[in-house]
């Protein structure tokens, strides 16, 4: 009986798994409860079970990879002097405390290398390697993953910009790549922009292997991810913080759901599950 408790425990581990089946992603890691794209938020994503950790990535004026959303620094360094990522060096980033705008407990958070990031995945889980620059960084991003601990399996590409897919999918073909979109509703009030043709036509001219679309239920339905699927693409959604929506996703049987708070979200879908 001793013999068979681990394999019962590991039985129903699996269970739980293909009952929810979809990939939880820390979006820039825990981030809300650390603060986002830092090495604090990335570990915090781990210990609350996210299978996936998603963070963005620029190329700086010296040719590093550094973890960062936005263009420049003023909205993670408030009341510090405002640097463009790309216009400055690492050296001079790293001189900003990106962390103190969350809580004072993170004052001394910098602005993380790619290389740092990859560092934190654990055996078994994922990074989606968001670009937020243009195709110069391939040719770094190439190098350094490939320098990197982890499997191809463990990295996807992930970007809104078709070159950047295009060229990651041709030069990295080792590697998935998903290519990103959000919505606008049409001016007349009937539609939504781009159309599912439009969709599926940039999956197909990217050689993407998955569609990362936000979470956008007045756009997605159950037609729209069988759409996808039949192309042989992924369905990725993302950003989902809320119970409700994450569930539908899961009805939608999507790949993986993209989200700031993963233990709870993690924790709705498992609840729902057990309810049923």
């Amino acid at each position: 009986m001793a013999r068979l408790i681990p394999l019962l425990c590991l039985f129903i581990s699996t269970l739980s798994v293909a009952a929810n089946g979809q990939e939880i992603v820390a979006h820039r890691g825990a981030s809300f409860d650390a603060p986002e794209n830092t090495l604090s938020a990335f570990r915090l994503a781990w210990q609350q079970k996210a299978d996936v950790i998603e963070g963005d990535f620029y190329l700086t004026k010296d040719e590093k990879i550094v973890c960062i959303h936005d263009k420049t620094t003023k909205r993670v360094a408030p009341k510090q002097t405002e640097r463009s990522v790309a216009g400055s060096t690492l050296a001079e980033l790293r001189t900003l405390n990106v962390g103190s705008w969350k809580h004072p407990r993170f004052a001394n958070e910098k602005i993380p290398l790619l290389e740092e990031v990859l560092a934190t995945v654990p055996k078994g889980k994922r990074i989606f390697v968001e670009i937020k620059c243009g195709p110069e960084i391939i040719p770094h991003l190439k190098r350094q993953l490939a320098a990197s601990s982890l499997t191809p399996q463990q990295i996807v590409i992930i970007c809104f910009q078709k070159d950047v897919v295009t060229r990651s999918r041709r030069e990295m073909p080792e590697y998935k790549a998903s290519w990103l979109t959000s919505y606008k509703q049409s001016s007349d009030k009937r539609g939504w922009k781009p159309t599912r043709n439009e969709v599926l036509q940039a999956l197909k001219t990217t050689a993407a292997t998955g569609l990362g679309t936000n979470g956008n239920l007045n756009v997605i339905d159950q037609d729209f991810v069988d759409a996808v699927r039949e192309v042989g693409r992924e369905f990725h959604v993302w950003t989902v913080n809320d119970p409700d929506s994450a569930r539908k996703f899961q009805t939608l049987k999507v790949d993986s759901i993209t989200t700031d708070r993963p233990a709870y979200i993690r924790d709705a879908l498992r609840l729902k599950t057990s309810a049923n």
